[in-house]
């Protein structure tokens, strides 16, 4: 793996990135809060491969990006779709990170994904985010799952994302990686909460008709949300980028 692009260092481009490299170009911000997305797209924009998931389109290079993001994260953000449609379970631990991060799936109707299930015990405790619209009954039912501690109930008729991360900030949870889908990173950069986004662009092309990284409505701000490069690596035609959000 080589860099391209490092502004902190511009001398770097060609550069060969170690293992120790690695672990240190993603490091999160250390004294605050820190939202950031990973996400996967073909060479013609497609968030998934032809069986519809995103791990079709992996590469050795972004699996070994993707180990260094959940290492840095006290907690993963999914939406309830993802974890069924990619097979989500808890996070596990690793050489590195040997207390997992916490797995915190988002869900509008309150239902307990299977993924969600498995038990675990400290940080690596799986957490629901729902709203209040999801009723009582399946609040009750949730919570009778995961514990009351475990069920965050945050906005009325919709989740309310900047709530939500702040009560996992109150947790200790305050470097949170979303990992999708796409219609909950574009409401995570509708509500403004991403302060960077991580992409890995694998070098194969699906056509078809397949989701992009973003979806639901367009993004209502003057031309999108604008970004501006952190990093730039690439590894056997795969590219790795980090890109801030600019405030």
């Amino acid at each position: 793996m080589r860099v391209l692009i490092d502004p902190r260092r511009p001398a770097s481009p060609g550069s060969r990135v170690t293992a120790a490299d690695l672990v240190d170009l993603y490091a999160p911000a250390r004294h605050r809060r820190w939202v950031r997305s990973n996400m996967v797209t073909t060479l013609d924009g497609s968030a998934t491969g032809a069986d519809g998931t995103s791990g079709s389109v992996n590469t050795p290079a972004d699996h070994r990006v993707f180990a260094v993001l959940r290492d840095h994260a006290d907690a993963v953000l999914v939406g309830a779709g993802t974890v069924r449609d990619e097979g989500y379970t808890r996070v596990p631990p690793t050489r590195r990170s040997p207390v997992p991060a916490a797995l915190v799936v988002v869900t509008r109707s309150g239902r307990v994904p299977e993924g969600l299930r498995t038990p675990t015990e400290g940080r690596g405790a799986g957490l629901l985010v729902t709203c209040a619209s999801a009723g009582d009954a399946a609040l009750s039912r949730a919570r009778s799952v995961l514990g009351e501690e475990s069920v965050l109930v945050c906005g009325d008729d919709e989740v309310d994302l900047p709530e939500a991360l702040d009560r996992l900030a109150e947790r200790g949870l305050r470097h949170v990686l979303v990992e999708g889908g796409p219609s909950l990173l574009g409401t995570a950069l509708a509500a403004g909460v991403v302060d960077e986004m991580a992409l890995t662009t694998a070098p194969v092309v699906v056509g078809g008709d397949f989701p992009r990284i973003v979806g639901g409505p367009a993004l209502a701000v003057p031309d999108g949300v604008a970004l501006r490069p952190h990093l730039l690596l690439e590894e056997s035609g795969t590219l790795l980028g980090l890109w801030r959000v600019r405030r």
